[in-house]
């Protein structure tokens, strides 16, 4: 057997693997006997089958075979010896492949083309500055939630007319064409302010006419009332005609140790003040996850745009086409072939990184995370008291379930929290604080 490697640059090599009669012959008797042990064929006793016989009417696919298990051994193995960094899996030359004469040929050669990760170098130091965009918990903000806790934990009423504030259910169709929603609703407060006056005063099995741009300037809203996707909601245009079947109305509840006790739980907090704390404290929570989510982007974009490194788009074009079984087609290339070697460029980075500092998750952090994450969905550290020595069999149960990929699910994410942490140690983040609003807009405008 004989194996090379033939280098076309430094992102993509050809692998030739040539066999003789001598490399795969020994394997194919010994599955021709194990045939002949095992078939029932009519007109011999089983286990008496004559080898002959065997290769007669199975030679071809067993040699098939047999080559086919030993060429995918030697490839892997050559690979992992020569510590070949390949993106993908070998792409085999099916045009050659399908030159060969199985009745005939005694000698195969066989290639398959690979691409490599090339050489590159990255940058983790002071140097690297990204900005950060801690969200402050402002008293509009506040305002705000105060507001949707008391209308969702209020009073419903169902009155007979309409009035601002108020949400109108009931069948919707369009004017003119054959556009019709069995059931649909309109909150008042979404509709633009100079339309609402058409949604007030309306009783109970009325119809309200309106012009769906002009009365909806949020796409969500429009899309949500018409039950389509953004995209298809972008081509609605005209005007519209909802029959009020019923009218709701929220009397939002008022500010006491009730509501308190609804939204956050018996006695966890017990006056107004208390109360407001609590709400900052829960908001700050939450927009601490969404700002880290967005320094982790900008973290991202950093290293992919400032690290030079060259990838084989024409392979890795081919071996999606080839592995996605049909799903990957030139248009979705075309689409999202650019996203793609994105992701992949920064799981190059990302690995280099934690290779080269030896950053590692072990079992048993995994375990615990599982044991974490149970408690926390299942009421805290009152379970975990509960459970007791069994949290340890469920955790484990757990990570075993789903094939094991429950483990890996776990693994990845604490492989990715330690490694973004020690990135974060070694770069210069620079705070930037802003409010809600002005982090919602950077958000929009830094989308790709």
């Amino acid at each position: 057997m004989e194996i090379t490697l033939d280098k076309k640059n430094s992102t993509e090599g050809l692998i030739k693997i040539k066999l003789t009669e001598g490399d795969y012959q020994p394997s194919v008797e010994e599955k021709v006997k194990d045939y002949a042990r095992k078939a029932n064929i009519k007109g011999f006793r089983q286990g008496k089958v004559p080898t002959g016989v065997i290769k007669k009417m199975f030679g071809k696919s067993i040699l098939v075979e047999e080559i086919n298990h030993l060429l995918s051994h030697k490839l892997s193995d050559y690979i992992k010896e020569n510590n070949l960094k390949i993106l993908g899996e070998p792409l085999p030359n099916q045009d050659k492949a399908s030159t060969i004469d199985w009745e005939v040929q005694k000698n195969f050669e066989f290639e398959y083309l690979i691409g490599l990760v090339d050489e590159f170098s990255y940058d983790l130091s002071s140097k690297v500055k990204v900005l950060s965009y801690p969200i402050e918990v402002d008293v509009k903000t506040i305002d705000e939630t105060v507001a949707d806790l008391k209308k969702r934990f209020g009073k419903v009423e169902y009155p007979e007319v309409s009035e601002a504030g108020d949400n109108l259910f009931g069948p919707l169709r369009i004017k003119e064409g054959d556009f019709a929603r069995e059931q649909a609703f309109v909150a008042v407060e979404k509709v633009e302010k100079k339309e609402q006056k058409k949604f007030t005063g309306v009783k109970k099995g009325e119809e309200v006419e309106f012009d769906i741009d002009k009365t909806f300037g949020d796409i969500n809203e429009k899309a949500q009332l018409l039950g389509l996707s953004v995209d298809e909601a972008k081509n609605a245009k005209g005007a519209y005609i909802l029959k009020v079947e019923t009218i709701s109305r929220t009397e939002p509840a008022e500010v006491n140790v009730e509501l308190f006790d609804r939204v956050f739980g018996k006695d966890v907090v017990k006056t107004e003040a208390e109360f407001i704390e609590k709400i900052k404290e829960t908001i700050g929570e939450n927009y601490k996850r969404e700002s880290d989510h967005f320094l982790e982007h900008n973290i991202e974009d950093y290293f992919v745009n400032n690290t030079s490194m060259n990838l084989p788009d024409d392979f890795l074009k081919a071996w999606l086409k080839t592995s996605s079984q049909g799903q990957v087609t030139d248009d979705v290339l075309a689409q999202e072939f650019d996203a793609y070697k994105r992701g992949l460029k920064w799981d190059l980075v990302k690995n280099r990184i934690a290779d080269d500092n030896k950053i590692t998750v072990e079992a048993d952090e995994v375990r615990a995370k599982a044991k974490d994450m149970i408690i926390s969905q299942f009421g805290g550290p009152a379970i975990a008291e509960q459970l007791g020595d069994k949290l340890d069999a469920i955790a484990d149960n757990y990570l075993q379930n789903e094939n094991g990929n429950n483990f890996m699910k776990l693994y990845n994410q604490l492989r990715s929290e330690k490694l973004l942490k020690f990135i974060r140690e070694q770069i210069t983040v620079t705070e930037k604080k802003v409010t809600v609003d002005e982090f919602k807009k950077i958000v929009e405008e830094h989308k790709h």
